[in-house]
């Protein structure tokens, strides 16, 4: 005996589902068995979509893998199935979501689905609804706050922030008998390139999630021999696009993306083995202090001008005493010359009427403490330096075991109005990048215009205040 869900395919690939609602004129009598045929013959990949049974499925990585018509047809499939649930399907902005799921559910399924544009919401015959949704910015996601669904759809998931995501998460819930799922569609790119990734690419689960809920079913136009049949045009127009656009939209590639702000980074290039940084090293720490996150790098640099990032300590919601005993076991085992952080650290606070420098320096251990020099677009030309090859090598290269590090860079985006800057959104990728900036900044020029030299010197340290 087959589930409902697994009843969504039959044998020849054609998307079928009985139900007992009469779910068209004509088809029977209301009560009796009705066999309704959705229209399209699936490919394998989105064979797959449709069988998976993980509370979260993500689908796409590349233009072209047909990934919205699987999805309107997963949710209807849903629908049939299940009578009188609450589906959710969101993207962006309404208008790109009556362009590109609405207008085609009506012309694709005519007679069955009922659209009320005052309700924003289509209904079948069988109770079951499908809301229609937008969350442009964090202040839509009020809307959403205590409503329960069944079923939601994220199309475009990169497009809305992993704190977007989290309250949709928070609407996946009800006490009826129904499996419930959310599923979502995916490119590289966008402000939700990093949460999309750790979870779905990377499986990186933090505290309470769990790996099996997610499932990452990859798409590729190559997967798509319909479009590629009705419209090779569109295939040799991905085949032709510069390196880095190609090797996201046709190959799907999360590494690289159009809009990154470090897109020179390479985990081959600058990614290191522990074992293989230099021991004779002189070291020195960098941390960007906030209480929704610490990030603090412990690093060292070569005769030559090199730097290293050793290891790194990221953990949200210490206060600045804790943060200064983090720093402190971070530098277990070496003697750091400094420590160089935010200059607002100077201020003093209303509480203690201390300086987050002075609090800091009284933990037993904590280096020397130095301002930042935290002008942002120099910062980030430094970086770029640090990052290109010369002579085979580049000047800055990370250890393995800094992941989050590794992982923040490329996901950095440029700041639509300053493409020179780094956005400050998705701002949880944003704390280790900005550790390293004042690192590389805190050091004397390492290049010049005739290239990089060849003895790099600690400059006289300042006498420190404390």
């Amino acid at each position: 005996m087959m589930s409902k869900d697994e009843r969504m395919q039959d044998g020849g690939g054609k998307m079928s589902l009985f139900t007992n609602e009469r779910v068209q004129d004509g088809g029977g009598a209301a009560g009796t068995e009705t066999l309704l045929r959705i229209g399209g013959r699936p490919n394998e990949r989105q064979k797959q979509f449709f069988a998976s049974r993980a509370r979260y499925t993500a689908y796409g990585g590349a233009r072209g893998g047909g990934k919205s018509w699987a999805l309107r047809r997963k949710l209807i499939g849903l629908c049939l199935a299940y009578p009188g649930i609450r589906c959710l399907l969101v993207r962006r902005s309404y208008a790109e979501l009556k362009a590109n799921h609405t207008l085609p559910l009506l012309a694709e399924f005519p007679g069955l689905l009922t659209y009320r544009e005052s309700e924003k919401c289509l209904s079948l015959p069988n109770g079951s609804r499908i809301h229609l949704g937008y969350c442009a910015s964090d202040r839509d996601t009020l809307r959403y706050q205590g409503q329960e669904y069944d079923v939601i759809a994220i199309d475009e998931a990169t497009q809305l922030s992993e704190y977007q995501f989290s309250i949709f998460k928070a609407c996946l819930r009800g006490v009826s008998d129904v499996p419930r799922r959310m599923y979502l569609t995916c490119n590289p790119g966008g402000i939700g390139h990093a949460w999309v990734k750790r979870l779905f690419i990377d499986r990186e689960m933090r505290e309470g999630e769990k790996a099996e809920d997610y499932c990452f079913i990859p798409a590729r136009v190559y997967d798509n021999p319909v479009l590629m049949q009705a419209d090779p045009a569109y295939v040799h127009q991905l085949e032709t696009l510069p390196k880095r656009l190609r090797d996201a939209w046709l190959l799907g590639r999360w590494d690289v993306f159009e809009g990154q702000f470090f897109p020179e980074f390479s985990s081959e290039l600058h990614v290191c083995a522990t074992e293989a940084i230099p021991r004779e090293l002189r070291h020195f720490v960098a941390l960007d202090y906030g209480f929704d996150m610490l990030a603090a790098l412990l690093l060292g640099t070569d005769a030559s001008g090199n730097v290293f990032v050793l290891r790194e300590f990221c953990q949200p919601n210490l206060v600045l005493r804790e943060a200064g005993e983090a720093v402190v076991a971070l530098c277990r085992g070496v003697t750091p010359e400094y420590a160089v952080a935010s200059p607002d650290l100077r201020n003093r606070r209303q509480d203690t009427g201390k300086s987050g420098f002075e609090i800091l320096q009284t933990v037993p251990g904590m280096p020397p403490l130095r301002a930042a020099d935290d002008r942002r677009i120099p910062g980030w030309r430094l970086l770029r330096e640090y990052l290109r090859p010369a002579e085979g090598a580049p000047a800055l290269r990370i250890g393995a075991d800094c992941r989050v590090l590794i992982s923040s860079l490329p996901a950095l985006l440029c700041d639509p109005l300053r493409p020179e800057d780094a956005s400050g959104e998705p701002h949880a990728v944003t704390h280790a990048p900005e550790a390293l900036r004042y690192a590389l900044m805190s050091r004397p020029a390492a290049f010049s215009p005739g290239g990089r030299q060849e003895v790099f010197r600690f400059s006289k340290p300042k006498k420190s205040l404390f």
